[in-house]
């Protein structure tokens, strides 16, 4: 299973890149957005991608960066216009709406939450979505303002230590989320060591991959990444 690059047209006559994973001759079971970190689409969310698509998703990571070629392209509106760019390649591709998640990661987690109150959608998944009471970037609501419109089941991961959100911050967040209505599920590890899209774990070395099944990381990454597949298994039906 490889990863591709293609591109979409934008209304602005603009192209989004977005990197795409296909099962491989297998049944779709649903499209899953994924939204990358502060770091771009590297390695690690190109891994990610594959192996989502492996276990039978229909994989999309939209290129968020693609107006200035920084974080600091990142807004509400490009958020929203880059995620239905993507859920419009998965609908071409013949994947309903209630069929659809998006899993995202710091910076991409908490345009996910944004992503997932203003859009229908099945499932959401959100790795130390931070910004909970000022906003992460210029654009960006602070997540308070809008976790209580959610509009699909969310999974929230984070750290007690090593991730970007005060605890206390995290408990607001989750007392929020559930006046949705949604069903919501937040979990916070000792450590960040559930954060299995972290290029400093023995993947990046030449390991295991990101979602492997058969020889992923030890402990709570391990536990983080069949969280996260088994949402998104109960979910998107």
């Amino acid at each position: 299973m490889t990863t591709r690059t293609e591109t979409i047209p934008l209304v602005d006559d603009t192209e989004l890149a977005v990197t795409v994973g296909a099962p491989d001759g297998s049944p779709v079971r649903g499209g899953i957005v994924v939204l990358h970190s502060a770091h771009g689409v590297t390695e690690r969310t190109e891994s990610i991608v594959d192996h989502l698509a492996e276990e039978g998703w229909l994989a999309v990571a939209p290129h968020l960066f693609h107006g200035s070629g920084s974080a600091d392209a990142v807004s509400g509106a490009s958020v929203l216009t880059d995620s239905d760019a993507s859920f419009g390649w998965l609908a071409d591709h013949g994947v309903p709406a209630d069929r659809m998640g998006i899993l995202g990661f710091d910076l991409g987690a908490t345009a996910a939450l944004v992503v997932a109150s203003q859009r229908s959608l099945g499932a959401a998944v959100t790795v130390a979505a931070a910004g909970v009471k000022q906003p992460l970037a210029d654009g960006l609501p602070p997540l308070l303002d809008v976790v209580g419109e959610l509009t699909c089941p969310w999974l929230g991961l984070y750290g007690e230590t090593g991730d970007p959100v005060d605890p206390s911050d995290i408990e607001r967040l989750r007392e929020a989320a559930h006046a949705s209505g949604a069903v919501v599920d937040v979990v916070v590890y000792p450590a960040a060591e559930h954060r299995f899209d972290d290029t400093e774990d023995p993947a990046a070395a030449g390991g295991p991959d990101a979602l492997d099944e058969s020889e992923g990381a030890e402990g709570t990454r391990s536990e983080a990444r069949h969280r996260v597949l088994n949402w998104f298994d109960a979910h998107l039906r």
